[in-house]
């Protein structure tokens, strides 16, 4: 039997009292992994959780992208594998020892044991349940995505500056109404329009003819070199939004199907 005070940290077993913890310890058993040893992998059935005694666990999950992402680093007194349990679905995570372990694995009888022998252990481990879930989603609801202004925090150049700048200026309407007083006046002064002044540029207007060529060919090159770095931008932002769309999707039906399963385990219980 193992010391029953090491379900003392335990998150989920936290209410229960001594007597509750004692029978839990008449139940549980103790398994030893060697180092770089797998402990269960991502889509294998749930059959144990596992409370670390001595030894460090690597948890990992390989997101939408196939890369593979550690979750968390389990050391003595951490718990892995509870969830899956408890829900009878398959690990959505891998475990593999960093070092030598020993852990205590818990299976379902266990649990079923404990809940028919003290039923208040199933509320009490409700309760737990339903806070770590309150705290999973306010995390959810409050946690900061990957900013796009971060992906990218390459020190734009001078050009890319001037680009920026330039397209903000051409794209406000005081750069319309400049552009019509301009044409106004030059037309005006190589026409006669207004006497006494010496046209420079008379009719054709050659010379304005290719100084407004050039300001549109500058003006559309400084605005394709702005938008493509908006286009990255967006592109960066719509990434991110499809991975949190898809990543909450998968929490919250997951979560509600845990839910489902532990409380139609437990009503079947007292219903015993």
């Amino acid at each position: 039997m193992v010391d029953p005070d090491i379900f003392n940290d335990v998150p989920i077993f936290a209410l229960l009292d001594a007597e509750e913890r004692l029978v839990l310890a008449q139940q549980v058993g103790v398994k030893n992994f060697d180092k770089d040893e797998v402990i269960f992998e991502t889509g294998e059935p749930s059959g144990h959780a596992y409370l670390i005694q001595k030894g460090k666990v690597n948890v990992s999950i390989t997101d939408i992208a196939d890369v593979v992402v550690l979750v968390d680093v389990v050391e003595v007194g951490g718990l892995m594998g509870m969830s899956s349990l408890l829900a009878q679905a398959n690990h959505l995570t891998t475990a593999v020892a960093i070092e030598p372990t020993c852990a205590i694995e818990i299976d379902r009888n266990d649990i079923s044991t404990l809940l028919q022998k003290k039923p208040q252990a199933g509320l009490d481990m409700m309760t737990m349940i339903e806070k770590q879930l309150r705290a999973t989603h306010e995390l959810m609801r409050t946690r900061v995505s990957r900013n796009p202004n971060d992906e990218l925090q390459i020190k734009p150049t001078f050009g890319e500056k001037l680009s920026d700048f330039l397209t903000r200026i051409a794209g406000d309407i005081r750069f319309v109404y400049f552009n019509l007083l301009w044409f106004v006046l030059w037309i005006g002064f190589n026409t006669n329009l207004i006497p006494r002044l010496q046209a420079f540029d008379p009719f054709p207007f050659g010379l304005l003819t290719m100084i407004v060529s050039l300001e549109a060919i500058f003006l559309s090159l400084f605005v394709l070199i702005s938008q493509n770095r908006q286009a990255a931008r967006d592109k960066v932002r719509n990434d991110i939004e499809y991975e949190v769309n898809v990543k909450a999707e998968l929490e919250i039906g997951e979560l509600l199907q845990r839910l489902t399963r532990i409380e139609q385990h437990i009503t079947d219980l007292k219903r015993k």
